[in-house]
């Protein structure tokens, strides 16, 4: 692992899994997603992983124009690195969830690397009341729904949007599998160091939040990939801040936000994603660590920079 005394937080505002029956707080309208997106950099996230979603009812949306009412606005506020989601939602084409991502050209975009099970329909038991009529099904369906990121469609995402544009990529890694898939990847030349690696961990379906998994990743990152690459890790859910900190005792780099975890302790809710910022900033610190800022990102994952965006 390419290890840094400085601390990337990325900072994951809305997602697609969540629906907004479960917050007040997660952000959905373009307005929400600015106030928020900026209100996290200033808290002391360096990345901001972004997905969209119609601001008429909070469903997932893959329309770029959607993404540009809010992006060009969170940047023009902050120097944070925007990194556009590749993963759409489970419902989404692969034409789909690529369109922000090509329209908008951004430093980063998320890029998943395997096939999977995605289920989140037990969420739906949490929820009392619904506001809208897509949400109760969005979530249930999910137990009949295959998240496919075919070894075909990630060497697309990587040709279109790595050599076309210069995008760098954060490798969402759901099992260890998805790290030997990485490493094919990387063996015939489609991307380059320093990798990225997001390890995502408690998702139904993929990697358990269990600690020995944590560990047992970055063991096996470390032996695929030696000092070529970046580890990040974050748990869904609960353990969200658990697994933020083993991974900084690991020497990795940390994820939080609203997409992963909508609470903030035990039965509380997060009032915002930059509340989530700055407990994970206050643990970094307590460690004696400091966070990286958006030009030290940058450096620290060889971006392409600001000027060569498309918004």
């Amino acid at each position: 692992m390419k290890q840094s005394r400085k601390i990337i937080i990325s900072c994951a505002l809305t997602g697609s899994i969540h629906v907004p029956s479960m917050s007040p707080a997660l952000p959905f309208t373009p307005e929400q997603l600015v106030e928020q997106g900026k209100a996290a950099a200033d808290a002391g996230a360096a990345i901001l992983h972004l997905h969209a979603r119609d601001p008429r009812n909070g469903s997932p949306s893959a329309d770029p124009e959607v993404f540009l009412e809010f992006v060009p606005e969170i940047a023009a506020a902050s120097d944070v690195v925007i990194n556009i989601s590749t993963g759409g939602s489970t419902r989404m084409t692969t034409e789909q969830r690529l369109a922000p991502a090509l329209r908008l050209r951004p430093e980063v975009a998320s890029l998943n690397m395997g096939s999977m099970n995605f289920n989140f329909s037990g969420a739906a038991a949490r929820v009392k009341e619904w506001t809208y009529d897509w949400e109760r099904d969005y979530l249930l369906g999910s137990d009949d729904v295959i998240f496919a990121n075919t070894f075909k469609q990630i060497e697309y995402s990587m040709r279109e949007l790595g050599e076309g544009f210069g995008t760098r990529f954060e490798f969402e890694c759901y099992d260890i599998g998805h790290l030997y898939s990485l490493a094919h990847f990387v063996e015939r030349g489609l991307v380059e160091p320093p990798f990225l690696i997001q390890g995502v961990f408690g998702v139904l379906g993929g990697i358990g939040a269990d600690q020995e998994n944590l560990t047992h990743m970055v063991s096996i990152a470390d032996k695929l990939f030696g000092d070529d690459y970046v580890y990040s890790a974050f748990a869904a859910g609960r353990s969200q801040m658990a697994f933020a900190t083993h991974s900084l005792v690991l020497g990795g780099n940390v994820r939080v936000g609203l997409e992963d975890n909508l609470y903030i302790g035990p039965g509380k809710l997060a009032s915002s994603n930059a509340e989530q910022v700055s407990m994970i900033r206050s643990v970094i610190e307590s460690l004696g660590r400091e966070i990286a800022t958006p030009d030290e990102a940058r450096e620290m994952l060889s971006l392409k920079g600001r000027n060569e965006v498309g918004f």
